[in-house]
């Protein structure tokens, strides 16, 4: 896809690069990956005299993983390399070899980068000068990572509940608020909503705030960390509860607007996710091929059989669906971050953005389980290394918003953005340049599962909005298909031009005959009573 994309020249200078830092991934990375994920951060609330201090303690292993994301420019790529629209593919290159091999530190890594773009876009040029350098460098010395603390117990997606309160006292903004769930606890700053004294009541009201964890003097900025969370996954990542009490802030870019201006920050870290569980796909995908080509069952190598490699085969194709749909996100983004975006671009990244978080996040938990099914006994005991892929992907679908917070988010921006359309006719002129030749019949059913997709969206309007929520996540579902089948149809245009070969045409044809969601995108008129029936939640809470 990366040769497909790029011209040639730059794909010729970035590969080395990728090899070098594939060959990291499968060694060195990956030790370090075991090492921190077998020695979890611990709390350290009070020092031995029993002063508050508030340590995370982490492995070795954790900030080794660090200082190698940064030497080699995960969150610096977009902005340092000079490849203008091309940036944003070299990172997500970049993201899914090193991503699988770093315990996680990709977290940290996505609200960097969201952070540093939305300190670009909305802070003053002074607060941006002084900190982006800082989030943005090679230096392992001088990388600052970044928090993103926007959960609270009332608030959770919906942040209008934000109870977090700002203060001006003595001239410095002082926040006052509980979050119940910030991940990346370790990193130097953070990006949080907060509600000024006067502001008006929901998300209206809130303003981005800046905050740095420590003081000049090196004593925590009235942040108390109350605990870290036990949590399924994602063990070597330090995750924390927490409150702030009087920390000093920066408003970012004054006051108000702070749900829109956090936006830049929210589109990354769903783009970050999505190559992350890219990355878990393809790397299940390269263990388990290895696997069945050493493991004999019945006299030959578990590669023979053909029911393993119906199995594999329909992994793979989910995969590369999931990954067509990613790389198209990173072509828009790079266009819209280099200003080469038209309007056209600009719907595509608005709507595409959450459909490739809901869909790839739910691709990787159910890759991640068929995956270590196909281990056997062995993917379910700690000492291979394979639980722990479940265990992480499990966390996919839940950051950056569920899939039917993602799917309304869909609505948003098809709707009230006017994305649909844009998108729409843009992805018709490019079905009518692949229809031809053995494409033909795919372009075919892509087509009409773009049409019926526009027509469901039709229906649901008809019956009413309870209908249109109610159908959100299945019709998110199935253009995010769409979308996706678009991108294998377009690889495989371009291998078989190129005399590649057929293998991207037929994961287009056996993708988009099989998924589930592009055969059905309604049902009937009776959905809401059923709903009402078959979830039990008409009834009212027990005592």
């Amino acid at each position: 896809m990366l040769a497909r994309l790029l011209p040639a020249d730059v794909h010729a200078g970035l590969e080395p690069q990728w090899r070098a830092l594939g060959e990291a991934a499968a060694g060195p990375l990956e030790a370090l990956a075991r090492e921190a994920e077998s020695s979890p951060p611990r709390h350290l609330p009070f020092d031995a005299w029993g002063r508050r201090v508030d340590e995370i303690h982490v492995s070795p292993a954790w900030r080794r993983l660090q200082d190698e994301a940064a030497r080699w420019g995960l969150a610096a790529a977009p902005y340092d390399t000079g490849l203008g629209p091309w940036a944003r593919l070299h990172q997500l290159a970049l993201l899914m070899l090193y991503g699988p091999s770093s315990a996680v530190f990709t977290c940290h890594l996505a609200m960097t980068d969201g952070a540093a773009r939305t300190l670009l876009e909305h802070a003053d040029p002074d607060l941006a000068g002084r900190v982006v350098p800082h989030l943005t460098s090679r230096d392992p010395a001088r990388l600052w990572t970044s928090g993103q603390w926007m959960t609270e117990r009332a608030g959770g997606s919906d942040v209008s509940g934000t109870g977090t309160v700002a203060r001006l006292v003595d001239g410095t903004w002082r926040l006052t608020g509980d979050k119940w769930f910030t991940s990346a606890v370790t990193s130097e700053v953070a990006l949080t909503l907060a509600r000024s004294d006067g502001a008006p009541g929901g998300s209206a009201g809130l303003s981005l705030f800046y905050l740095e964890q420590r003081r000049a003097d090196g004593s925590r900025n009235g942040v108390v960390i109350h605990r870290l969370k036990d949590k399924l996954g994602t063990r070597a990542l330090p995750t924390a509860e927490l409150s702030l009490e009087g920390a000093a802030a920066v408003p970012v870019g004054g006051l108000g607007g702070g749900v829109k201006k956090i936006t830049p920050l929210l589109n990354l870290t769903r783009f970050h996710n999505a190559a992350n569980a890219c990355g878990m796909m393809a790397r299940l995908l390269q263990l388990l091929r290895d696997y069945a080509r050493r493991r004999q069952v019945f006299g030959e190598p578990l590669a023979r059989k053909p029911l393993h490699r119906e199995t594999v085969a329909a992994l793979a194709a989910e995969y590369e669906a999931g990954l067509a749909l990613t790389v198209e996100c990173a072509r828009l983004l790079g266009r819209v971050d280099s200003r080469e975006a038209d309007d056209a671009d600009r719907a595509g990244l608005r709507l595409l953005t959450p459909l490739a978080k809901l869909f790839t996040a739910r691709q990787a938990v159910a890759v991640a389980s068929e995956a270590l099914e196909g281990f056997g006994g062995a993917g379910y005991v700690e000492d291979t290394g394979l639980p722990v892929w479940l265990r992480n992907a499990q966390v996919l679908p839940i950051w950056e918003g569920t899939t039917n917070v993602l799917a309304l988010d869909v609505l948003r921006a098809a709707v009230k953005d006017g994305a649909l359309d844009a998108w729409a006719a843009r992805t018709r002129e490019r079905i009518a340049a692949i229809g031809a030749g053995a494409l033909a019949p795919t372009a075919a059913a892509l087509c009409a599962s773009l049409d019926e997709a526009l027509a469901a969206q039709r229906r649901s309007v008809e019956a009413g909005p309870a209908f249109v929520e109610a159908g959100a996540r299945r019709w998110a579902l199935r253009l995010a298909a769409v979308a996706a089948g678009l991108g294998l149809c377009e690889q495989a245009a371009w291998s078989l031009a190129g005399a590649r070969g057929e293998r991207s045409l037929l994961a287009a044809r056996r993708f988009l005959s099989e998924t589930p969601c592009l055969l059905d995108a309604t049902g009937g008129a009776d959905r809401l009573r059923a709903n009402d029936l078959l979830s039990g939640l008409s009834e009212p809470p027990s005592a």
